[in-house]
């Protein structure tokens, strides 16, 4: 679909990401404005992306590094900001030239995103990943604890205000505990005659 070159306004359509099948799609040298639908990278067929001097806004979708088939992409000459996604194909459109005209930081661009051209988007501290971490394990414990005291209780609770499931309980386990010390007993006495009938031997 080349839809480039002509006096179009207003924002990009949200509708075009149900054309499942759409391989190309060129909206260059329009007048669009807004931001680039996030649903636009449900277009996994999409292999070519030309959305260059419009005057779009925002940032470029993350969901673009959905796009797995996606070759041909351009950017160039909006007013657009933030991180240019990575990963996917992303990672293989190298020309700079495809963001020039734009506010936009990272990979292939010089600005790394942590100079003035960009949002400082740098990557968090150590420190800040160990307190994470500490604060997931004690949500982690407090989970727990609260598990099995809520199970604890519920059991003991039953027990202790049921008569007859207290009795029954503790009539199951005195038999379990009977049958399990008859079972040790006649494995013993039967282990031990092998063994006296092989010494014998």
């Amino acid at each position: 679909m080349d839809l480039s070159n002509n006096a179009l306004t207003g924002d990009i359509p949200e509708e075009l990401a149900s054309l499942y099948g759409l391989q190309s799609l060129h909206l260059a040298s329009n007048h669009l404005e807004g931001e680039i639908p996030d649903k636009l990278g449900r277009l996994q067929q999409l292999e070519s992306l030309d959305l260059s001097r419009n005057k779009l806004l925002g940032s470029i979708p993350s969901t673009f590094s959905n796009l797995t088939s996606l070759s041909d992409f351009n950017v160039s000459y909006n007013k657009l900001t933030g991180r240019i996604p990575s990963g996917n194909q992303f990672n293989t459109l190298t020309d700079p030239s495809i963001y020039i005209g734009n506010h936009l930081c990272g990979f292939p661009l010089t600005d790394n995103c942590t100079k003035g051209g960009g949002p400082n988007q740098e990557k968090p501290s150590d420190h800040g990943n160990e307190e994470d971490d500490g604060n997931q394990m004690v949500w982690m414990y407090i989970g727990s604890l609260s598990g099995f005291a809520v199970g604890f209780w519920t059991i003991w609770g039953v027990l202790i205000f049921k008569k007859k499931w207290r009795y029954a309980y503790f009539r199951h386990t005195d038999t379990t505990c009977d049958n399990i010390h008859v079972w040790v007993v006649v494995n013993f006495v039967r282990m031990k005659s092998k063994i006296m009938s092989k010494s014998n031997h």
